[in-house]
């Protein structure tokens, strides 16, 4: 799928295909580097995390393993109160392990500072994140980020892996959506 698939559902293209996959390989050096001689455990948080993470692991050359979490946070419509319940824990034993959180989007950080908490919890080497998106202007917690993508204004946004009612995953960009899709 492409922007012309869209028809008017796509307001604009925010980030594109070409400018994900360049900071995406910055981003895998810097992990290379900060990384060198240890195994990384990269945890991806699903669902949206499943793109940011395929491509930022096939441009590492440190070795890794991965596992997935899901966890949902509740609220009020859009908005995360904090309060979490995982929905898959992770498979693997954290213990002694480095591991490297995997996200698509941070908004409030509530949610990524609760389970990063949760995680250290388990006796990890250490933990650190790693995000494609962040909203700095959305943030309610001060919470430690070591990778980031880009830095976006606190627009709601579609595409790799970020969806509106479980569609638009799938575009190989970052865009916003047109307001009669969502009704804003």
């Amino acid at each position: 799928m492409d922007s012309t698939d869209m028809g008017t559902d796509l307001s604009k293209i925010l980030i594109t295909e070409e400018q994900i996959d360049s900071r995406l390989a910055e981003m895998a050096s810097d992990i290379d580097r900060d990384y060198e001689g240890k195994e990384i455990l990269v945890l991806g948080v699903l669902k949206g995390a499943v793109m940011v993470m395929a491509d930022l692991v096939r441009k590492l050359h440190s070795p890794v393993t991965m596992d997935w979490m899901a966890v949902s946070s509740y609220g009020s419509g859009t908005k995360s109160s904090g309060v979490v319940r995982i929905l898959k824990d992770l498979e693997t034993d954290l213990q002694g392990r480095h591991v490297l959180i995997v996200e698509d989007i941070i908004d409030s950080g509530l949610t990524l500072s609760w389970l990063k908490s949760n995680l250290e919890s388990r006796g990890p080497a250490s933990v650190k994140i790693a995000t494609l998106l962040r909203k700095p202007e959305a943030a309610t917690v001060d919470i430690e980020v070591s990778y980031v993508g880009f830095d976006i204004p606190n627009e709601f946004v579609v595409g790799y892996g970020l969806d509106y009612d479980e569609k638009y995953r799938h575009l190989p960009f970052v865009g916003t959506l047109a307001p009669h899709v969502y009704g804003g």
